[in-house]
């Protein structure tokens, strides 16, 4: 895949406060990557220095293999869907989708007819002269969709576009703008902190935190493989268990658990285990098999699909995990009980500083 969009050690303050610090990124022809972080740590003013609306202080951009160093956001062939998605609102959805194209020069037929199309390509074709502020959220946010592409941009920056909506609209919508993109083909960079959106939109997730990138992966390795506990703890519910590496397992207590993903640490290494919810089996109370741990129930919530658990291990390690609806011990589980646990998989991190005691991980 050819680099369509390039940073290299992007820096940005302001005063005395460091926003981003010496951020390199790069993303692919046609892909969409998502921007993914906690408020404040320096996403949108990412997007806005690669748009060209903010000076960086040090380091550069490249669009289409071009240094962007004199280059006027006008001139940079870039899209830009805002927040609060900044359409006219006493104008019709027409008139802000073709807006772009005015201030370009075309004439009104060639116009309104590429206009049209992207508005087609929206599915707002009903809605084509209804002023934008009798639309609903939603097709407010496809009509700032619509109006960033119909300049046909060779990338595409959305900052936070589906943050005001509620959750079923916002669902639905990032389904269409990932199809939207797919059939346009347009380089994209969308800026969330959302973990389930970055997930559905984002062919790889960049995570970013206090200015600078942590991990750069598709979505399943970034959950499954977290390059730094930060990024295991931001994306997704998390264990994080002392253990020790023997013949390329984790021994955490009585707990062994198999790797994913890269070569493990050298036998003898102490590590942080990372285990996510879904992947510690529960099992009936009884004698613990190899690799099993005795544990003690301490709290069980229902939460529609499944049962969230609270356990304590026989050696006071805290644990989160998941029990579907459809376990057979969904039904009759309390506080309270001993069962049996296991990991069907995680991994690891070093941690330098030895064996801790259980609660410094919690």
């Amino acid at each position: 895949m050819t680099t369509h969009l390039s940073t290299e050690g992007i820096r940005k303050s302001f005063g005395e406060k460091t926003v981003i610090d010496g951020v390199s990124l790069s993303v692919g022809t046609g892909e969409l990557m998502a921007l993914l972080g906690p408020s404040g740590c320096g996403k949108s003013t990412l997007l806005r220095v690669v748009a060209g609306l903010l000076p960086q202080d040090a380091g550069s951009v490249r669009i289409g293999g071009k240094d962007m160093e004199s280059t006027p956001a006008r001139e940079r062939g870039v899209g830009f869907v805002f927040q609060d998605y900044a359409l006219f609102p006493r104008m019709t959805v027409l008139e802000n989708v073709a807006f772009g194209l005015r201030i370009r020069g075309m004439d009104g037929r060639e116009r309104n007819r590429k206009a049209r199309a992207i508005i087609d390509l929206v599915d707002l074709s009903e809605e084509t002269d209804r002023p934008v502020d009798r639309l609903s959220g939603g097709e407010r946010q496809r009509v700032a969709l619509a109006r960033a592409l119909a300049v046909e941009p060779s990338l595409l920056l959305l900052d936070e576009p589906l943050s005001a909506l509620d959750v079923k609209v916002r669902e639905r919508l990032r389904r269409e703008i990932k199809s939207v993109q797919k059939k346009v083909g347009v380089t994209a960079l969308i800026v969330t902190h959302d973990q389930e959106e970055a997930m559905e939109l984002g062919d790889r997730i960049a995570v970013m935190n206090e200015g600078r990138i942590e991990q750069v992966a598709p979505p399943r390795e970034i959950y499954q493989e977290p390059a730094t506990e930060f990024v295991a703890r931001f994306v997704g519910e998390v264990n994080v268990l002392p253990g020790q590496m023997y013949h390329g397992y984790a021994y955490a207590g009585s707990l062994v658990i198999r790797m994913v993903g890269s070569r493990p640490p050298e036998d003898g290494n102490w590590v942080k285990v990372i285990l996510r919810p879904e992947d510690i089996s529960v099992h009936p109370p009884g004698i613990a098999e190899a690799g099993q741990a005795q544990a003690t129930v301490e709290s069980v919530s229902f939460q529609g699909t499944h049962l969230r658990m609270t356990l304590t291990t026989e050696e006071g390690y805290k644990l989160t995990a998941l029990l579907l609806r459809s376990h057979p011990m969904a039904g009759t589980i309390a506080e309270g009980d001993g069962v049996r646990v296991e990991v069907i998989r995680g991994s690891v991190l070093p941690d330098p500083l030895g064996k801790r005691e259980p609660e410094y991980y919690l």
